[in-house]
């Protein structure tokens, strides 16, 4: 176990760690959350050795190993990715050149019989046997499992890391941890730069490790799906939950009203007794019987509430201009950076209201896309049309990172205010967290939540009906992510978001749009429907792939006279099975999407008082069962094609 024991940290005036006190059991999944600046990252420093606090002690079993995983990592340049990779295996490699160097020499020698030829033939074997229990015969291949899982393609196994960005760089120093299987793994924010496909991968990986998990994270789902505590940091105190976050949220507000009621119902206990304290002061006879009630009461344990930090950036977007119907309509959009082509020929018609998500594999051209159909860069073919009276607001994957770092923060929303504006930007500014003298920080001080703060202000300064947010939720904590999600939802203009983030994306959008292999794949619905149907998607295609690769089988064992096993007849008969297969197969996807754009029209306002809402209210529990009944056809047809 890891104990951490009086852990004090302080910088300048401010407490940030007042004297914590945490045990991690071996085998424990943590989730470490707290407000952007409460002290998280430090207490992870801290606990990994890479941070000294003011006092306090750190400890952990002699000889244990530990993977640190944090945001300021970078790697050494000139290797290509598979080989950066396989140093996780070091002892492996160092191994590996010994044996080589060994048979070398013992095939340059011939004093077989010698004592000397002996211990070499000792030596080799002892190496081989250790190469053999450190993984060393499979570690390309365990190299290239985890490097897929987390995104990489094969063709990239031989680039050099200098050639991939600090988020793809972060995704090798992961995977290299992964491989280690260190007895404490300590992530911070390791999903900050993985697509949704990577986090699941994560997800799934990091449920099966043997590694004690301490992991930040503002990602809700992540943490709990992958932990089984929660560790909350808060003005310089730890609250420990022995359950995931969703859990701990419901408990936390628990613990709060128990506390809350306690110390009421103590104040007035302590009231009534002052009260008959004063009263008995006031009678000589009663003095004595005052004086023992006092020093009883002086003995009481008083019940404290915990302080809390409920400050919260409030966010709402001003009313959208009215646009016309189709806002955005793009054909045959390609875009090429030199021999990579990133869109081939896609399209994309956005009406008024409508609200879509851009999801896939990091690389596949969401952001390009956004930033073409904005025209924030050009396209290299393809007409992309703005609607009438279209007025674009949008954030920047970077957008934090790109604010003048020599202007503070009311000069940043000054530049980009119109006059009318001027004398209300401290208001704006005190709605995201920046007070009195706050106004006047320079932006390169502040942390990157500020920044991210920062930039979303700057979007509430011109009317806007087009919303265009590239990843928002980057450095922004789980209350401000709940805060800008509450304000998208109550945005009524046009939204496309870029996001891999799946609680923040649930419920905000009505089009999910799957970039993948420079095309766009539509699906009716949130993320959450998109995930649900890709999963389908994949569970069939394991089977279909199943009965494929048992029918290869079966073709390939031949007859004594060279002849196929199958007759012509089950030939025919196979593909004609084959082809229900599929055709059962389009029947399912096409009740889900009919079944998807009813579910939409539901939840428009004022639909259950409609006249047609009875209909289509019956027509939609009819194609629920179609769809129960057109599984069930499919799942019978796959079981006939393996048999």
């Amino acid at each position: 176990m890891i104990t951490a024991a009086n852990i004090f940290v302080k910088y300048g005036d401010r407490v940030l760690l007042d004297s914590v006190n945490i045990v991690f059991e071996t085998g424990q999944r943590v989730g470490l959350v707290g407000r952007n600046g409460a002290g998280k990252s430090t207490m992870l420093k801290i606990i990994a050795g890479h941070q000294t606090p003011d006092s306090g002690t750190i400890t952990r079993p002699t000889g244990s190993t530990l993977g640190f995983l944090h945001q300021e990592m970078s790697l050494p340049k000139g290797k290509t990715v598979m080989a950066e990779t396989l140093t996780a295996f070091k002892e492996a490699l160092e191994l590996q050149t010994k044996i080589d160097s060994i048979n070398v020499q013992l095939g340059e020698r011939t004093d077989y019989e010698s004592q000397a030829y002996l211990d070499l033939i000792t030596e080799v074997s002892d190496a081989g046997e250790r190469f053999q229990i450190l993984g060393g015969h499979t570690m390309e291949a365990d190299a290239e499992r985890i490097l897929g899982g987390l995104g990489f393609k094969s063709s990239d196994m031989d680039r050099l890391t200098d050639e991939f960005s600090g988020g793809w760089q972060m995704r090798i120093e992961l995977a290299k941890m992964l491989l280690q299987k260190p007895d404490y793994l300590l992530l911070d924010e390791p999903t900050n730069h993985l697509d949704i496909e990577s986090i699941i991968w994560l997800e799934n990986f990091l449920k099966t490790s043997p590694s004690t998990l301490i992991v930040i994270s503002h990602d809700k789902q992540f943490l709990d799906n992958v932990t089984n505590r929660t560790v909350e940091i808060e003005l310089g105190k730890a609250y420990d939950y022995k359950v995931a976050y969703s859990k701990f949220m419901v408990m936390r507000k628990e613990r709060r009203e128990m506390q809350q009621a306690a110390f009421v119902n103590q104040q007035k206990v302590i009231a009534q007794k002052e009260k008959t304290i004063n009263r008995f002061m006031a009678k000589a006879t009663k003095t004595k019987m005052a004086q023992s009630m006092k020093k009883q009461l002086d003995k009481m344990e008083r019940i404290e509430i915990d302080s809390e930090d409920s400050g919260a950036m409030k966010l709402k977007f001003p009313p959208a201009p009215r646009a016309g119907s189709i806002v955005i309509d793009a054909k045959k959009v390609t875009k090429d950076y030199g021999d990579l082509k990133v869109l081939d020929r896609v399209g994309l018609k956005l009406d008024r209201g409508d609200r879509v998500s851009f999801v896939g594999q990091n690389g596949q051209g969401k952001t390009t896309l956004a930033k073409i159909l904005i025209n924030e860069i050009p396209a290299t073919d393809g007409d992309i049309n703005l609607g009438h009276n279209v007025k674009v607001g949008y954030y920047a994957q970077n957008q934090s990172d790109a604010l003048q770092g020599g202007r503070t923060v009311l000069q940043t929303m000054e530049a980009q205010s119109p006059e009318e504006l001027r004398p209300k930007l401290r208001t704006i500014l005190g709605s995201f967290m920046f007070s009195g003298d706050d106004v006047e920080k320079k932006v390169s001080v502040l942390s990157g939540g500020e920044r991210a703060r920062l930039a979303l202000a700057c979007l509430l300064l011109k009317p806007i009906n087009l919303l265009v947010l590239d990843e928002p939720t980057n450095h922004l904590d789980i209350i401000s992510k709940d805060v800008l999600k509450q304000a998208i939802q109550n945005f009524d203009g046009t939204l496309i978001i870029v996001s891999h983030d799946r609680d923040f994306l649930a419920n905000l959008t009505n089009r999910t749009i799957e970039f993948r292999d420079q095309k766009l794949y539509e699906h009716l619905g949130d993320v959450n429907f998109f995930l649900e149907k890709r999963a389908m998607n994949n569970m069939r295609e394991v089977e279909l792939s199943k009965s494929k690769h048992l029918q290869a089988e079966k073709n390939a064992k031949k007859s004594q006279n060279g002849k196929p096993e199958l007759s012509y007849e089950e030939r025919k008969a196979l593909k004609k099975k084959e082809r229900q297969v599929q055709n059962a197969e389009r029947a399912v996807e096409k009740l889900e999407e009919e079944i998807a754009a009813i579910e939409i029209k539901m939840g428009e306002p004022g639909f259950y008082e409609s006249e047609a809402s009875a209909k289509v209210m019956e027509d939609y529990q009819a194609k629920k069962k179609d769809l129960d009944a057109a599984v069930e056809k499919w799942d019978r047809l796959v079981s006939e094609l393996e048999g």
